[in-house]
């Protein structure tokens, strides 16, 4: 469980953060100081601006409560037990095994697990998993939130069925609007692999069938009546376009029950990133909108592994992003449309779904919000129009899709949320998860990247790896293996017991100030299956 929150406040007034945590701070986060109260700007996917100060700060003057009470010179120091921390990490970890041979075709995935770490509070990051049942394959994704988890959260419960809708022929789109049309049982889309904590939201599920029905009644109007085989990557492409439309459409709209009505616009007017995988044999589709991640783990003949990246990152960092933004633009705003490495300086992702603050007209922001509820009305946030704000839309949904055929060395997938990458590098994280589902490990020579290690420090380092390769993992999931490592890792790159007990400690207020969200789901190929496809060919 959490540490007492009272147990850190002493530290912040002593500034004896740095002291203590110093393990817990190294290396990415050396810059924060002990004596800040807000998140730092960098970890923020919105910039804190005065008219949504609130938006970025916690939740309660926590500092306040530091006043007037004397403390001891020497620090408390307070540290979880090792089933504590299992606790703690374990907690939404889920875990899948398909069946090799699902009645239509041979699956060439043998499984995945998943885990979600929060640092938020609530989480705003959301998992999805699921198989199609009335065309092949396997829909796996990550959803980032900003501004809270409201569109995260509908975007993971809506988008796949929009992708899997896409991929239908027409002549099952008839059947299922022939069934609805006559009250008769619609035919099961997809088969969901849920965490019990992963929920749907039962109020929005009328509004949200209904738009997804006249989506595909549009596609059989759409019909031509040539038989074409679909093309996933325009399927993907469209199904994103299409939610990312009605989550505009229902908030403009509105709807008389006030519940949904104030839903609807929280939706909008929060965003959420998306990283989605298609698997159908050896057919892999990865659909990416934001800076989550898909790494493709390759196992090479000597045993060593090595990182494939198949999603590119939609921020400041991609030329080609930052390319694509000003050629949509008037020159005149070449200098403003990306300021301090942020859209109009304030969202770090350059594509997402919602936010439509970034997308609407200021007419339309006004008129919705005036037309709005009070909750609505009276919040700074959605009332801030962004700076420079002469030709909307300045974001998009639509993804980018990369498609690769597995081979038989291609031993895993994983998708994860920006709070991994931000810990870890890729072929950290690839080689991590390759020992922990093989078993082995690929020895390297132990590197101290320039740390005065003594004799004894040495033979601890040596015994723990020794100790790694002759017991059997605690972890019986390869996300939560991950993330044990993306949180308790030491300067060395092995797990620190004491490093993971302070991060894991940290009461919400201050988690945010050194890490994100961690969403993971780690796939698993069946190399026997991958390699039969390679050799009918």
């Amino acid at each position: 469980m959490p540490a007492p929150t009272q147990l850190f406040f002493p530290l912040i007034r002593n500034c004896e953060l740095s002291r203590i945590y110093g393990t817990a701070c190294y290396c990415h986060h050396k810059h924060l100081c002990c004596s800040s109260t807000y998140v730092p700007q960098s970890r923020l996917r919105y910039t804190p601006h005065p008219a949504y100060a609130t938006f970025c700060r916690p939740k309660e003057n926590w500092w306040q409560y530091t006043q007037g009470r004397r403390y001891a010179s020497t620090p408390q120091k307070f540290y979880l037990t090792p089933p504590q921390v299992n606790s703690i990490l374990k907690a939404n970890e889920y875990s899948f095994k398909v069946p090799e041979f699902d009645g239509k075709n041979v699956s060439s995935i043998l499984g995945f697990d998943s885990n979600q770490l929060p640092a938020n509070a609530p989480i705003e990051d959301r998992r999805s998993a699921a198989t199609c049942l009335q065309t092949r394959g396997m829909l796996l994704g990550v959803f980032d939130g900003h501004a809270g988890c409201a569109c995260s959260q509908a975007v993971s419960e809506r988008l796949f069925y929009y992708i899997a809708v896409s991929l239908l022929p027409h002549e099952t789109l008839l059947e299922i609007e022939n069934a609805v049309e006559s009250g008769r049982a619609l035919l099961p889309i997809l088969q969901w692999h849920k965490h019990p904590n992963d929920y749907f939201s039962k109020e929005a599920s009328k509004l949200y069938f209904n738009s997804l029905r006249t989506y595909w009644q549009e596609l059989i109007d759409l019909y031509t009546g040539e038989s074409t085989d679909i093309d996933v990557k325009e399927a993907l492409i469209n199904a994103f376009k299409r939610l990312d439309n009605d989550i505009s459409l229902e908030a403009q709209v509105g709807d008389p029950n006030s519940f949904l009505n104030y839903l609807v616009l929280r939706v909008a007017f929060s965003g959420a990133t998306a990283c989605v995988a298609h698997v159908d044999g050896v057919d892999l589709h990865v659909a990416n909108t934001g800076d989550s991640r898909a790494m493709l783990g390759v196992q090479e003949e000597d045993g060593s592994w090595s990182a494939l990246t198949l999603s590119n990152d939609h921020n400041a960092q991609n030329e080609r992003e930052l390319e694509r933004l000003k050629l949509e633009h008037p020159k005149n705003e070449a200098k403003s449309v990306v300021k301090q490495d942020r859209l109009l300086g304030l969202l770090m992702p350059f594509r997402a779904f919602g936010d439509v603050k970034f997308k609407w007209s200021i007419d339309l922001q006004k008129r919705v919000i005036e037309s709005g509820p009070d909750q609505l009305n009276d919040n700074e946030y959605t009332k801030f129009i962004p700076p420079n704000y002469y030709t909307p839309p300045y974001l998009t949904a639509e993804p980018e899709v990369t498609y690769h055929r597995l081979r038989p060395q291609d031993k895993f997938l994983v998708l994860a949320t920006d709070g991994l990458w931000e810990t870890m590098h890729r072929q950290d994280v690839v080689r991590i998860v390759g020992e922990y589902l093989t078993g082995m490990h690929h020895q390297q020579p132990i590197a101290v990247g320039g740390y005065k290690v003594t004799l004894g420090q040495m033979h601890g380092l040596l015994t723990e790896r020794r100790a790694k390769m002759s017991s059997v993992f605690e972890d019986q999931n390869a996300a939560t293996h991950l993330i044990r490592h993306a949180v308790g890792n030491n300067e060395f790159g092995t797990v620190d017991h004491e490093r993971l007990s302070k991060m894991l400690s940290l009461p919400e207020e201050l988690a945010r100030m050194y890490r994100d969200d961690i969403t993971i789901i780690v796939v698993q190929f069946n190399s026997h299956v991958v390699g039969a496809y390679q050799n009918q060919e």
